[in-house]
Order: structure tokens, then sequence, then C-alpha cells
């Protein structure tokens, strides 16, 4: 023995050195755990009215002489939104009309001014929020489509609001050539705080999967696809997983893994298949 290693080995027992040599390096293991993943679709798009209903009067010949009400104003069936008269210069008696909401609900835009002509053909008076329900009208990838179903929950981003919670309406059964891309309708209910023409994203959760869950630090990528390197009897073995969906840091291992197996916490090549390992448990990395 060189006086280095003399030096070296100072200090510690012959037995202990061999036992630990024959132990193996230590590596962080975590144990397989099941889990169930949420799988998402990402979509944008713009506030709309669910239903919208344009007023018109319902006779010619007059102007405006009064609007009572304003944009965002909540109104009932019957509530008279503007007043009307004759226009000067027909030959008809003077007289006054009122113009009425047709539905509940809530002014989205007010389209005239005193003093204009209106007319049953012309440009509507009001637009009518019907019931005051808004929904997000989104794009989606054309790629996406098949996994967007109607009644499915969404969050959904709200500029300046933040996260609102919503659900499937409509799915267009069509796809726009252009743009490759088709649309969903995603009810926002009656909040008031959410106007019209906003732009806003969704996430869509389309359905859950559950399977066996480890950190995506554990999973190797080559040739052959990911794998995992699992600590069996103090013997690393290598084993091809198919994975599945994301979630916090954590990856969905469809097969090839147990509740229970111990895998190496940051796989990496300075293991090889048989090495002889000492396990050091990590009990709170691989939750979801």
């Amino acid at each position: 023995m060189t006086a280095l290693a003399a030096a070296l080995g100072a200090g510690v027992p012959a037995p202990a050195r061999a036992a630990e040599e024959q132990a193996g390096m230590s590596v962080s293991v975590v144990k397989a755990k099941r889990a169930c993943f949420s799988d998402t679709v990402r979509v944008a798009g713009t506030v709309v009215a669910r239903e919208e209903s344009q007023v018109r009067p319902d006779i010619e010949g007059v102007r405006v002489s009064q609007i009572l009400v304003e944009n965002g104003d909540q109104v009932n069936s019957g509530q008279v939104l503007a007043r009307l008269a004759r226009i000067e210069g027909m030959n008809a008696p003077a007289s006054s009309f009122a113009v009425q909401a047709p539905v509940a609900g809530v002014v989205g835009r007010t389209m005239t001014q005193v003093g204009a002509m209106v007319s049953m053909q012309g440009p509507p008076m009001f637009l009518i929020i019907a019931g005051g329900e808004v929904e997000l009208q989104a794009d989606i990838p054309s790629t996406r489509m098949g996994k967007i179903a109607v009644g499915q929950p969404a969050r959904i981003d709200v500029t300046g609001l933040g996260a609102v919670m919503g659900r499937v309406r409509t799915v267009s059964p069509e796809i726009n050539p252009q743009t490759q891309a088709g649309q969903a309708r995603i009810t926002l209910g009656d909040d008031r705080r959410i106007k019209i023409g906003t732009f806003a994203r969704a996430t869509v959760e389309v359905g859950t999967s559950c399977g066996m869950s480890v950190p995506l630090s554990a999973i190797l990528f080559g040739p052959l696809g990911p794998v995992v390197q699992v600590v069996r009897d103090n013997r690393v073995e290598t084993r091809p997983v198919p994975i599945g969906l994301l979630s916090g840091g954590n990856v969905e291992i469809r097969q090839g893994l147990a509740e229970g197996d111990l895998v190496v916490r940051r796989a990496g090549t300075f293991l090889r298949e048989g090495d002889r390992v000492r396990a050091v448990l990590e009990e709170t990395t691989a939750k979801n």
C-alpha cells in the first residue's frame, strides 16, 4: 500500500471499507405512486354574448327624442329604452312612441343618438345581451378538435380579472379551411365584470388518465424511447416505459412499473444495468 492510500484509509477499519465497496454507491430513489393526470387543451378567443337581441322601432318616419338607458344597464322585458317622435313635415299628427326591450338582459351597445332618424329596416338602435350571459368564442386547432366535447369543464383566464370557471356549451362541426381551426363556445355566466370583446384564454379539461407517477427527472430518453432505472435487490434494472401526461413536474407511466417500485430520482448515464447501489429513499419528491 502506498503512503497516499494508507493516509486515505487511516481511521476506517478494513471490514467497513469492504462492506461499503460491496454495497455500492448511494443513489436517491423515489417510490412509484399511483396518480391521476388531467389531459387539457389550451384555447384562446374573445368574449361574445351568448344570445343577442337587436332592437328596432316598429314604425317608420320617426326620430329619436330621448334615450333612457346606457351601455351596461340591466333592463327588464318591456322596459322603455327610448322615446321616438314623428319627423316634422310628415303627413301625420304629432305623437310619441316608445321603444321597449324585447327580452330581459343587459344593454350591450347603444347604436343611435338623440335626433337620429330610425326605421324598421335600418340598423338596430340597441343590442341587448339576453339574460346578461356571455361566453368565450374560442378557436381550436384542427388537431385538437376531436378532444373537445360539450359539457367539459374549463378554466378561463380573462384579461384583467383572473380565472373564471366555465363549461363547453357548443362545438362547431366545421373546420375553417384557411385557418385550419374550429370553434367552440364556453359559457361564462352573467358575470357583469366580463365585457364583450375581451380577449381570454381557456384551459379545457378533456379527460383524466390514471397510472404510475414518477418525477420527470427519472426518465431517460434514448434511441429506443424513454426508460427508467429501478433499484431491485440493490441492483440497477433499466426498464422501457411508455409515458403519458405531465403534471407538476411528474410524468405518467402507463406500463412497466408497479406501485412501490424504487426508481432512481435523477437517472443518468453514470449508472448501468446490473450496477450494485445503495438506495436512499426520498419520500416526498414524487407527489402530484
